[in-house]
């Protein structure tokens, strides 16, 4: 198994960052594109496996996407709202969002379509997108366990009507039939109760749907959601500039928050349609200084002598941002509460027990909740190999640890390439005097 070596930075760091395109942009984008009127423009995409595995499920359903990898555009001529394809299989890998959305699109269709992954896939839940889709009129059978993928979908277009979600293990079913919902027979009304997790992707989900003159009526109360989607509509092409990836900022956000200095984020500021832009909310309550203009977001290290403080934090909405933040609570003083990340053991790994067996590793105390984590920092951080899961935000995050301390690896570092493929040379230029 290969392994990085983390290499400690040399002192304080001074950086101005431009980071590549969000995924869950892209891959919201590239289905609203593929089911519109003409053809869209999509530029600064993501180019990494998952937007990758979204766009061959879309090729393999007949949708035409040409894609200039140096420019990092796609031009997607869309299918206005009928799926070409009338069978299929779609390999989706470990990505949430594809066979998610690409589950919810191929309902549109009139046929057979089969949906797989990685093994890891086959553990993670779908059943209540399912149970959603079938109240809408599609035909779905699982291939294998009850609840999870591989399912086969035997559509006939979606009559439309109204569903409802009870505390959703992930919001992106919602997203999914959101995304689905215009082009149904007609209109479509979603109601989500309980513990509504990432309500920020939600927002996002509707807003790419804006971009694409899909009006949807949202309606957030305590912990409920509603939406009206009208239908039958058509989404329009577009022409989108897709924002820099905020999950992925986040490890070069909390850098300074580790060894001091400061870090820029080019591109992604207070206009941000993503929920993760709000980290540098958590970075600043625990004691860094925070810049925020519409167009960028910069984080300030501590004070000299001030240090970082450990809190008490709900992440739900920004579950993302959860390992980022532990792996920064390793050198805070006290401990740091991390609760409401119940998602988090649905993800590509259960990354509630794997930071808990990582951070440990590391010399921390680390106390395991059902919904979360306490983490106690240790007095030295102790050297160790981090074994990162098959999850792209495991390495990524301990690379955080990498920067301040030596002795520090990395196993499996090819993980990144989910997301973020050239994630360690970037982060390696923050390591030099001048980042």
């Amino acid at each position: 198994m290969r392994e990085h070596v983390c290499i400690p930075a040399r002192g304080p760091i001074d950086a101005r960052v431009v980071l590549p395109g969000s995924k869950s942009i892209t891959n919201r984008a590239l289905v609203a594109a593929a089911l519109a009127d003409g053809t869209s423009i999509l530029s600064d995409i993501l180019l990494a496996e998952d937007t990758r595995l979204m766009m061959d499920a879309l090729r393999a359903l007949g949708v035409a996407i040409a894609v200039d990898e140096a420019e990092q555009v796609a031009e997607v001529t869309g299918c206005r709202g009928h799926v070409p394809a009338s069978e299929a299989r779609l390999f989706c890998g470990n990505s949430g969002t594809t066979i998610r959305f690409c589950t919810a699109m191929v309902a549109l269709g009139h046929g057979r379509y089969e949906l797989d992954g990685v093994p890891r896939m086959r553990e993670r839940p779908i059943g209540g997108l399912i149970q959603a889709l079938q109240a809408l009129g599609a035909g779905i059978e699982y291939l294998g366990k009850d609840g999870c993928p591989p399912i086969a979908v035997h559509a006939r277009g979606l009559h439309g009507g109204q569903v409802a979600f009870h505390s959703p293990e992930s919001s992106q079913w919602v997203s999914a039939v959101l995304l689905a919902a215009p082009c149904a027979g007609r209109d479509v009304l979603i109601e989500v109760t309980g513990d509504v997790s990432s309500v920020p992707y939600l927002k996002l989900t509707t807003a790419i749907m804006d971009r694409f003159d899909v009006p949807v009526v949202a309606q957030y109360r305590d912990a409920a959601a509603r939406f009206v989607v009208p239908a039958p509509q058509r989404y329009q092409a577009a022409r989108l500039a897709v924002e820099p990836d905020a999950s992925n900022a986040s490890y070069f956000l909390a850098a300074p928050a580790v060894v001091g200095g400061r870090v820029t984020i080019e591109r992604l500021g207070t206009q941000s349609l993503q929920g993760d832009a709000r980290f540098v909310d958590v970075l600043e309550a625990m004691g860094c200084g925070v810049v925020r203009e519409p167009e960028r977001l910069t984080v300030i290290g501590p004070d000299q002598g001030a240090g970082l403080h450990g809190i008490d934090v709900d992440l739900n909405d920004m579950p993302d941002t959860a390992q980022t933040l532990a792996v920064v609570a390793l050198f805070a003083e006290g401990k740091t509460t991390i609760r409401n990340v119940a998602s988090l053991r649905v993800k590509e790994t259960d990354r509630v027990a794997a930071l808990r067996i990582e951070l440990t590793k590391l010399g921390a105390r680390v106390t395991e909740m059902g919904d979360g984590l306490v983490i106690e920092p240790p007095e030295r951080i102790h050297p160790a190999a981090i074994d990162t899961y098959n999850d792209h935000r495991m390495a990524m995050s301990f690379a955080l640890a990498g920067l301040s301390c030596a002795g520090i690896t990395l196993r499996d570092p090819d993980c990144v390439g989910k997301t973020f493929p050239d994630f360690f040379e970037r982060f390696a230029r923050l390591a030099g005097p001048n980042g």
